[in-house]
């Protein structure tokens, strides 16, 4: 019985037959479609005489012969998979084969395939193929599956319009003799020996990369893939690259466009956790730069610092210059500081980059080597620092306090690094960008002064249009811009827009000679024009301050402000014990008068306060009044002229008038002033 199964019977060829369709000239009915899997089969000769077959499919038999297959001329499939067939495609080629699956087979050698012109899709897994050949006249093919073989090299697919290529399980230890399959989509090559991926960046059209089991182990083999935008899923499970720490999210980094990594998917959260930790926004660089040494910070004891005297309302006054590398910041920074050293003292920063030519120790910064820097940081003493060039930079609190100690603003520069930084912190500072509008000259400059290298001044360059960029998308960023292609000009412009940040304006005594005074009230604030925030040039405090004391109120709001004010005004006649009138009797008496006339309307304060203190008259705040220093160790009192009027309520005195203080330091300052006069 075995033996008569092993041969192809007409019975069983008819009982199997599919597909009834017309021929020619349709008076002839033929079947079309032969299936006759798992029979057991040997010889098929009998198919000789069915040549109007157009699908053949006889997997799982023991068949050794398929020269039957040249007496079907219209042959479109064939399935001759899981047989013993060893001569690769014996029989006459069908003028239209377009799919062959000869998978599970014998054969250990391919043959020219240039009859075989129609072929579309090739299945030549599971055999002991040993190379590729033969298929460069095959300009239709497009699926080619070489999986299981012994393959140990690619050649002769350069003119084949592959799209899909599997080479899985076979000897293959690199990836030449791809490079060149423009149209590959999907490509499959696990389980090899595949140890580096070079070859495969200028396939632009891939879409799916199993590499699973292969020698991998460099994550910088990934890179190959950067450009390949079209790249969704890429599997590299079981490869010694998946031992490294931070895998998953230095690939997903590298290749932002993946959807699929090792069989998972690639969410939305790594791709943005990949980004934070390996090449992070300069925000986020900020932001966690502010965290560390607010977190450095709480770690000390607390102090109070007279940067944070001056007032609630009022922030310590710093003028921030900051621009490109080499743009003269740091030479501007010294120059106004000295023609303005009643207002403005340097802020020394701390780096631990060597000294350049002309840089002194103290004067310019503070040069330490990296463990000092460290230890800085673990102890609080940076309001912020940044890493550029390799190097490490960092604006410390003292920095800021020995300049504020002297009644001074501090004047310091900084990269935009730094400015984000510095933005998170409590400080509000003047920022002023100072950016070179022609590079060639800008170049040039750096060249000159033979401090750095060509790597550093192609970086200094290009980041002219980072803060540019900064500037347009982030209007009022930067409170001013001045092109320094010229630094003499860019500081006469710098001094004019310092006067007037200062309310200062020149007025001449004799003839020849300019003195500098204190701007009239009216002249200190600029016009409606300059103070529009919706310019992109010019952001004002004054702007700021005034929305924040007077902004638009709901009725809800009016009436709870309301509401709140009742309490306040019982606690200070002390009717109503509590929170308010603790808060009251805990102030100086002098500090009572002065916060109530900020507090509450002048008029119910007078009357609440005449109930309290008896007779003692008050007066409205006048609103050119020169203001009273609370201690005299805040910045602006004793010798030295108050603080710059960054937003509006500080005022700078004449002079050579006396600055009012509390009665219990009367002395001690006219003593003080005094001494200044000799």
């Amino acid at each position: 019985m075995a033996a008569e199964d092993s041969v192809l019977s007409v019975e069983l060829v008819s009982s199997c037959l599919s597909q009834l369709g017309r021929f020619g000239t349709g008076l002839q009915h033929p079947y079309y479609h032969l299936a006759l899997p798992h029979h057991r089969l040997r010889d098929v000769t009998v198919l000789c005489s069915y040549g109007h077959l157009q699908q053949l499919e006889l997997p799982h038999n023991n068949i050794t012969d398929l020269s039957c297959v040249s007496h079907m001329p219209y042959l479109v499939i064939l399935d001759a998979s899981h047989n013993e067939i060893s001569d690769f495609l014996g029989f006459q080629a069908p003028k239209n084969l377009k799919e062959v699956n000869l998978s599970h087979n014998c054969l250990t050698q391919m043959k020219d395939l240039s009859d075989y012109a129609a072929l579309v899709k090739l299945d030549l897994d599971h055999n002991k193929l040993g190379e590729v050949i033969g298929l460069e006249k095959c300009c239709k093919l497009t699926h080619l599956s070489l999986a299981h073989n012994n393959i140990s090299s690619i050649s002769s697919l350069d003119d084949v319009p592959l799209t899909h290529l599997n080479l899985r399980g076979n000897q293959l230890k690199s990836t030449a003799g791809l490079e060149n399959l423009k149209m590959l989509q999907v490509l499959d090559l696990a389980m090899n020996h595949i140890t580096g991926l070079s070859g495969l960046q200028n396939l632009h059209l891939l879409g799916s990369l199993n590499l699973e089991k292969n020698q991998i182990s460099d994550i910088e083999e990934c890179k190959h893939f950067h450009d390949l935008l079209l790249l969704r899923e890429l599997n590299l499970l079981d490869n010694p690259v998946q031992e490294h720490p931070e895998y998953r999210l230095s690939v997903i980094f590298l290749l932002q466009h993946l959807t699929m990594l090792d069989q998972e998917r690639v969410t939305v959260e790594e791709k943005v956790m990949s980004i934070n930790k390996y090449d992070p926004p300069m925000d986020v660089v900020a932001a966690r730069d502010h965290m560390t040494q607010l977190m450095y910070q709480l770690m000390q004891p607390q102090l109070l610092y007279d940067t944070t005297l001056p007032s609630h309302d009022t922030p310590y006054p710093m003028l921030v210059l900051t621009g490109p590398q080499g743009c003269g910041k740091r030479e501007l920074a010294h120059r106004l500081c000295h023609d303005f050293d009643d207002y403005f003292a340097y802020g020394i920063s701390h780096t631990t980059r060597g000294p350049y030519f002309g840089e002194e120790n103290g004067d310019d910064y503070h040069f330490v080597n990296e463990e000092d820097f460290q230890q800085l940081v673990q102890t609080g003493a940076f309001v912020q620092t940044v890493q550029y060039g390799g190097h490490r930079y960092g604006l410390s609190r003292d920095a800021i306090e020995d300049v504020a100690r002297e009644g001074l603003a501090c004047c310091v520069h900084m990269e935009l690094e730094g400015v984000l930084s510095l933005k998170k912190s409590i400080f509000e500072p003047r920022y002023i960008l100072l950016i070179p509008t022609l590079p060639e000259k800008y170049t040039a400059n750096l060249l000159s002064r033979s401090l750095y290298t060509p790597a550093q001044i192609e970086m200094a360059v290009s980041r002219i249009e980072l803060y540019a960029d900064i500037n347009r998308k982030r209007p009022g960023f930067f409170d001013n811009v001045i092109p320094c292609d010229d630094l003499n000009q860019a500081y006469h412009m710098l001094e004019e827009v310092v006067k007037d940040y200062l309310s200062l304006e020149e007025r001449e005594e004799g003839e020849g000679q300019k003195e500098e005074k204190p701007r009239s009230p009216s002249s200190s604030y600029p016009s409606t024009a300059a103070l529009d925030p919706s310019l992109p040039h010019y952001k004002n405090y004054c702007t700021k301050i005034r929305e924040q004391l007077a902004p638009s109120k709901t009725p809800a709001e009016l009436a709870s402000i309301r509401r709140r004010e009742q309490p306040a005004r019982e606690a200070v006649v002390g009717k109503r014990p509590g929170v308010y009138s603790r808060f009251i009797k805990s102030l100086d008496e002098s500090l009572v008068t002065s916060a109530s006339s900020r507090l509450l309307d002048g008029d119910i304060l007078g009357l609440a306060v005449q109930t309290l203190k008896g007779d003692l008259p008050l007066q409205p705040p006048d609103a050119t009044a020169i203001m009273v220093p609370l201690s005299d160790r805040r910045p602006g009192s004793g010798v030295k002229p108050i603080l710059p009027p960054i937003p509006p309520g500080r005022k700078t005195p004449q002079a050579n008038s006396p600055i009012p203080s509390p009665s219990r330091h009367t002395a001690v300052e006219s003593e003080d002033r005094a001494n200044m006069q000799e």
